[in-house]
């Protein structure tokens, strides 16, 4: 195979295609800390994609409880134990991804669900890892933990589904980086639903062929962010577009939260595909899982987020979450407010870093009542 570079497990490694990087990178991050799980993001995406025939189990958007909840059952446990204990300590991972670890005669690790793993999306839902004892009370950080996951498409750099379809049917757009299905060239195969290990593709029993997260492309293209990310109640989540490490500006929001401040990581980098979706970790969750999910620089990451409000340019990026429905390639801060902008410059949002408080007495004299609420 030949081999490409991945900055997020810090060496070159083997992929089934010659490195190609886009002109821009479709990217989008989570605050895990902020979300939910309302599933409006998974409402908005469903009656927009797929509400067809043949794709009442496909939640290109879904959110899950961690540590116990998976769509489809078990993605995650399953393909971790077809990989093994990986050691995931350092910078440079010193592991095999799953197209080094691929079986021979196969370009990746992977394995095919059965039909009924798709049929519990709500599994595990608000299942939290350890029993409240008689008598004890909540501490913090919280002594019985859960989490909620939302997850897309993460339009990898290297996407297994690509590397693995024998049709090449799959493919990642030169513009945006946006990885998508060519429907005319599939013929059902499921190779790639057998080889991503996100199961982000699904096969569509009634046409026969496979179908996935588009990226929301049609908005994209027109400078607006995706529907799951517009109709986000709890702002946790920013789209936009990435550079590499090496090329990062520090004017873009999403290049300052994931390449300088480093508090936002990668679902299972381990896994070799470098996805391009990020999540700031839960706060209130050991290292020691975290550390399996997103990698090297768990504490570091979580320890840096606390500190927030003490960076004004990193809080002057987290803000910008759910401020527009437009793209924001660049931003700054001008005295208390940060201010984002198209890529051409024009101004689509201004946040203020602090939100104003407005104190008012209990007893109103001039109206003779008493307030409630006096802020």
């Amino acid at each position: 195979m030949p081999k490409v570079y991945n900055w997020q497990i810090g060496r070159e490694m083997e992929y089934p295609y010659d490195g190609a990087r886009p002109q821009k990178q479709f990217a989008m991050i989570f605050d895990i800390n902020k979300c939910i799980a309302c599933q409006t993001c998974t409402v908005a995406c469903k009656t927009t994609w797929t509400a067809g025939r043949g794709q009442e189990a496909m939640f290109w958007n879904n959110v899950e409880t961690k540590p116990y909840g998976y769509y489809p059952l078990g993605w995650d446990v399953n393909i971790l134990s077809k990989l093994g204990v990986q050691d995931m300590s350092s910078p440079i991972y010193k592991g095999k991804t799953l197209f080094e670890a691929a079986p021979e005669g196969e370009r990746v690790l992977g394995y095919l669900p059965e039909d009924l793993d798709y049929a519990h999306p709500n599994i595990g839902e608000d299942d939290s890892t350890g029993l409240m004892a008689q008598g004890a009370f909540l501490q913090l950080p919280h002594m019985q933990w859960m989490f909620y996951l939302a997850r897309i498409c993460n339009h990898c750099t290297y996407a297994a589904c690509l590397g693995a379809c024998p049709r090449q049917s799959i493919y990642k757009r030169p513009e945006d980086g946006i990885v998508l299905l060519d429907q005319g060239r599939c013929r059902g195969y499921r190779e790639c639903v057998k080889g991503c290990p996100y199961k982000k593709v699904y096969f569509n029993p009634f046409t026969r062929v496979s179908e996935k997260c588009i990226g929301c492309y049609p908005a994209v293209e027109n400078g607006r962010q995706t529907q799951c990310t517009i109709t986000c109640i709890g702002k946790i989540r920013l789209q936009g577009f990435i550079k590499t490490p090496d090329k990062a500006r520090e004017d873009s929001p999403l290049d300052y939260i994931i390449h300088v401040a480093k508090i936002a990581l990668p679902l299972y980098p381990q896994l070799g595909l470098e996805p391009n979706t990020y999540y700031i970790p839960p706060v209130h969750v050991p290292p020691q899982y975290l550390r399996q999910m997103f990698g090297w620089g768990v504490e570091q990451a979580i320890a840096r987020y606390r500190q927030a409000k003490e960076d004004k340019k990193l809080l002057g990026a987290l803000l910008l979450f759910g401020a527009t429905s437009e793209i924001i390639h660049y931003y700054k801060l001008e005295g208390n407010y940060s201010i984002g902008y198209d890529e051409s410059g024009v101004e689509l949002a201004r946040v203020p870093l602090r939100e104003p408080i407005m104190l008012r007495p209990v007893y109103d004299d001039r109206h003779q009542t008493y307030r409630s609420n006096i802020t």
